[in-house]
């Protein structure tokens, strides 16, 4: 019969692996560091990330480099002031 893992454990089986994201991505990202663990911590809560910055500050760079490191598919949505969530995901009308 297996046993479940303690926290203690999966946090120290997880650490190392997490660091090698942390650098990859710092390699790519640069003067990011406080975004890049918070964007990765996002990740690993299976929480959804909006970045917000002013224009050319890495937001694109930050997202792909996750996509790419982690093997995962990367779609991006340009916003404007105007948009709501209905104009990206639809909206189902029932009679």
């Amino acid at each position: 019969m297996n046993m479940p893992a303690s926290a203690t454990d999966v946090v120290l089986t997880a650490q190392p692996k997490v660091n090698a994201v942390l650098h990859a991505i710092g390699q790519i990202v640069l003067d990011k560091p406080e975004q890049i663990r918070l964007s990765i911590a996002c990740l690993l809560a299976g929480g959804h990330l909006l970045l917000q910055d002013l224009p050319g500050m890495g937001k694109t760079t930050l997202a792909e480099s996750l996509s790419r490191v982690l093997g995962l598919d990367y779609r991006r949505v340009q916003f404007t002031s105007d948009m709501l969530p209905a104009d990206i995901l639809g909206l189902s009308i029932f009679n």
